[in-house]
């Protein structure tokens, strides 16, 4: 496999100049190499830590007041929002699904994720009952992972209960559901799909739709070194459901109740007080921060600088694709806690430290331990999964290494990646996915028949 040249190399301890990284036949670095000539400069590729693939095909259309509302605008949240959610996922089949998750791992990698950690419920027909086989969805999304060239952790998705007080699910939740058992066989089903490219996780959806019994049984089921993912803490309804059940906060009855560390991905956490601040940190486990989805969806902000400075580990998803870009993703965390702080460059420490290395040192650290795979700093063992700045692009006009990330994350709109390898391919050159054109225009006809009247 040819090698990657690179007239810079960004690693965590600053930029190295003038690296060959050698590639092996299975897509990991073998060996790295001071070496002249190269002229791009590259840095690892982005792990997404949390897709809900279908749901790229309904951003924007929920962005009208509901009836749910009845005119009071704090009726207008998460859970009306969830309402168009359930009525657009009952219109999505096997194929729809392959085609909406192969254009958004197209616009994935073009934005410079490598990777991505697919949150998957959509396991039935939308009549609740089975597809032929239990895994037809989950395979939908492994097809679309390889048919684009993105590395992929499939999550499919325990879901039991409508709420904390264990009702059934309803009408519009029933093709989520599993019960445990066939949870399990699914997960064995899925096995046998794992590799280098793809690996099976745990996805338990929430503390509100997985009991406590159905949550230490798959726990104490599945291999010790899987990744755990879990949407928690989102919502403040949320968060006051829990104490009024369970007597504790969400994240604290979970830190309470299972051996959290750090194979386990915390989805969004949100609503945290200081001692559950301190317990994620302290547990090893990562969390997955949505920026643009939880700002879509109103949910709030992460304490991020009492996160940082506790030592947590923390990455960034795309969630729903209101946007499909790990710059805005970084862009707008940092900036939604600069709005709330009134003040300037909030993730960096110390003096002229830079707020943008500090990020991207951020989601690289926590890429292995969230997705399960060799991914994340380029060096040697790890799988070459790289994105190629566009350092002739207008941003760039002077370039510096101690400014450039800072001007990839903070300068503009323009997609600032030219070339993206996925364990060593080249999946984009100049801007573009090599299949892009023909995935575009599958993408075109299904949302005609999906939005058909």
């Amino acid at each position: 496999m040819n090698p990657i040249d690179a007239s810079r190399l960004w690693t965590p301890a600053g930029w190295q100049r003038d690296r060959r990284l050698h590639v092996a036949t299975d897509g990991r670095i073998g060996s790295t190499e001071h070496a002249g000539g190269g002229e791009a400069w590259v840095v690892p590729g982005i792990a997404n830590l949390h897709s809900h693939a279908f749901q790229r095909a309904m951003a924007g259309l929920a962005e009208r007041r509901g009836d749910a509302t009845h005119g009071d605008p704090a009726n207008d949240s998460f859970w009306t929002w969830r309402e168009t959610m359930y009525r657009f996922a009952a219109r999505i089949g096997p194929e729809s699904l392959h085609a909406i998750a192969c254009q958004l791992y197209v616009e994935m990698l073009e934005a410079g994720y490598t990777s991505v950690c697919e949150f998957h419920y959509l396991h039935h027909a939308p009549d609740g009952q089975t597809y032929a086989e239990a895994a037809t969805m989950s395979h939908a999304l492994i097809a679309a992972a390889r048919d684009t060239g993105i590395r992929l952790t499939l999550l499919p998705v325990l879901y039991m209960t409508g709420g904390f007080d264990g009702r059934e699910l309803s009408p519009r939740q029933r093709r989520f559901g599993h019960r445990v058992d066939a949870y399990l066989h699914l997960l064995d089903t899925l096995a046998e799909d794992s590799g280098d490219a793809v690996r099976i996780g745990v996805a338990l959806h929430s503390l509100r739709a997985v009991p406590p019994r159905a949550m230490a049984e798959v726990l104490a089921a599945i291999p010790p070194a899987m990744p755990v993912h879990v949407h928690i803490a989102e919502q403040v309804a949320e968060v006051d459901e829990c104490v009024a059940v369970r007597g504790a906060r969400p994240v604290q009855w979970l830190l309470d109740n299972a051996a959290v560390d750090w194979r386990w991905t915390l989805v969004h956490a949100t609503h945290l007080d200081d001692a559950e601040v301190q317990g994620i940190a302290g547990s090893g486990a990562t969390v997955a921060i949505c920026p643009t989805t939880e700002a879509n969806l109103g949910d709030g902000l992460f304490p991020l600088r009492a996160y940082l400075d506790a030592g947590g580990a923390w990455g960034i998803g795309s969630d729903s694709h209101v946007s499909v870009s790990p710059v805005e993703e970084l862009r707008w965390l940092e900036y939604g806690q600069r709005l709330q702080a009134r003040q300037r460059n909030i993730a960096a420490s110390g003096d002229g430290a830079s707020v943008g290395d500090t990020l991207l040192a951020g989601v690289i650290a926590s890429a292995q331990h969230a997705t399960g795979h060799a991914t994340g700093a380029l060096v040697d063992g790890a799988f070459a999964d790289a994105v190629v700045l566009d350092t002739g692009a207008p941003a760039f006009a002077g370039l510096h290494e101690r400014d450039a990330i800072d001007r990839w994350v903070f300068n503009g709109n323009r997609n600032l990646v030219r070339d993206v390898l996925v364990g060593g391919v080249r999946v984009v050159e100049g801007g573009r996915h090599r299949d892009r054109d023909a995935i575009a225009a599958r993408f075109g006809a299904t949302m005609g028949e999906l939005l058909r009247d």
